[in-house]
């Protein structure tokens, strides 16, 4: 018998629909408010009679280190957003359990070693010199964070994903994914879900989209199945997934690996593309601490390539990346399912409940960040992290299911941020920024810099 506390406040909602209204048209202020008014566990209700949903939102770090580290296996990727998800976007590694996940992992493990991911530094740095001389002749020198950056990380994700196969990828994969994504979030967060065989205006955008991506992944991974011997003389990611054995031999099939592909080309893309737009945008705003960074990549870079070595003489860069993951964590929210009964922070959690974590509100948590809205890269010197939480911070989660590219994105981020900031002088024109929940963090107005050549 439990001695927690079985009542978890949360706010009342409307008699009808509960908090319905206020997670779907503002959710990042909602869990936010959630937190500040109740506590570090706040129960929360959506929906009409019949079809209400029951949340449990968890706060702390403490609470988070439970789900996502010491009960991690209490608790699964077991619920609609992620059950349309694999439905979508297919059992990779982002929404596999068990067996397959554990067989997943250990084919791909290998193939993002800090050795070989340092190995696409090329690739970034061929990206984002494009990207700088594109910005040269811009028009009034006006360019939009949000869909620059998303243009960059698709791109260099793409190279790095298929090679010299990259462009036929890239115009498909920027006009599916927004609508596919915008289906996946409208069908996992909905209490009614039409079959999808259905003819509705909703279910033909999204097989569309799901046809198109499917279609250009299965395209590229056919055409190297008939050129064994150019996937063998490769580096690209895709010849380094076919090429991949288990100790018994095992490998991932055609379907597996489209699987793959998919989940890398959106993580891959999103994730980075959120953070490094959020850190110009940041550094455009804040006039000290842009000089500052640009000082040091000037002294690093030296108007050359960068190159991997670079990441480590890059420490205030790489402290500006994870302060702008810190306000602004791509993977805003995270959900789970709880198997069985537990207590977090004094509360129990019943068995079969819907766990959401929230990066956004956690990352704000005056308990553990003094003045939690301020944007200061040196919360991240060593000497300031060692007495922080390990969950206190966690944009690439954590415990056994921690993303396996959080290498390449620090690298990625970091060196592009570098050419950029040694290239150009920036001014922040949209000062505030609308946010948004997809199934990343979103940018809902214009996020407009002006950039200028050095």
């Amino acid at each position: 018998m439990t001695t927690a506390n079985a009542r978890v406040p949360g706010p009342p909602g409307l008699p009808l629909i509960g908090s319905m209204f206020d997670l779907t048209r503002r959710p990042l202020r909602t869990y936010l408010a959630a937190r500040r008014d109740y506590g570090d566990v706040v129960r929360i209700t959506a929906g009409p009679p019949g079809l209400r949903a029951e949340f449990f939102l968890i706060f702390s770090p403490e609470g988070v280190q439970q789900v996502l580290g010491s009960e991690a296996a209490n608790f699964r990727k077991e619920h609609a957003f992620y059950d349309e998800l694999r439905t979508s976007v297919g059992n990779g590694l982002l929404t596999s359990q068990d067996d397959d996940y554990q067989r997943q992992r250990r084919l791909i493990q290998p193939l993002f070693t800090r050795r070989r991911v340092d190995g696409y530094a090329d690739a970034i740095a061929l990206e984002v010199q494009a990207l700088a001389e594109r910005w040269r002749t811009v028009p009034g020198g006006v360019v939009d964070a949000a869909d620059e950056m998303s243009r960059f990380a698709l791109r260099t994700v793409s190279r790095i994903l298929f090679g010299a196969d990259a462009e036929e990828a890239v115009d498909v994969v920027r006009r599916s994914f927004p609508a596919l994504g915008e289906y996946i979030l409208g069908r996992g967060f909905s209490p009614v879900r039409t079959p999808r065989g259905w003819p509705t205006p909703a279910n033909r955008r999204g097989a569309r989209a799901q046809r198109d991506l499917y279609a250009v992944c299965d395209r590229i991974i056919a055409e190297r199945a008939l050129r064994p011997d150019a996937g063998s003389r490769s580096d690209d990611l895709l010849a380094l997934l076919t090429l991949a054995r288990g100790e018994d031999g095992e490998q991932l099939d055609p379907a597996e690996l489209r699987d793959q592909v998919l989940i890398f080309l959106l993580a891959g893309h999103e994730t980075t593309a959120t953070s490094l737009a959020f850190a110009l945008h940041l550094l455009a705003g804040h006039p000290q601490e842009r000089r500052r960074a640009q000082e040091e990549a000037e002294s690093v870079l030296a108007g050359r390539e960068p190159t991997a070595a670079d990441l480590d003489a890059l420490p205030y860069l790489t402290r500006v990346v994870k302060e702008a993951m810190r306000l602004y964590p791509a993977a805003s929210a995270t959900g789970r399912r709880a198997v069985n009964e537990t207590v977090i922070d004094g509360h129990v959690i019943p068995a079969g409940a819907q766990v959401l974590l929230m990066p956004l509100a956690t990352h704000r948590h005056p308990d553990h960040w003094e003045e939690p809205e301020r944007f200061d890269p040196d919360r991240f010197l060593p000497e300031r992290e060692k007495g922080r939480h390990r969950y206190a911070w966690y944009p690439f989660g954590g415990g056994p299911r921690a993303c396996i590219g959080q290498h390449f994105s620090m690298l990625e981020s970091v060196l592009a941020l570098g050419v950029l900031l040694r290239d150009f002088d920036f001014e922040v024109i949209d000062r505030r920024v609308a946010l948004g929940q997809g199934i990343t963090l979103r940018v809902d107005s214009p996020m407009r810099i002006r950039v200028a050549p050095r």
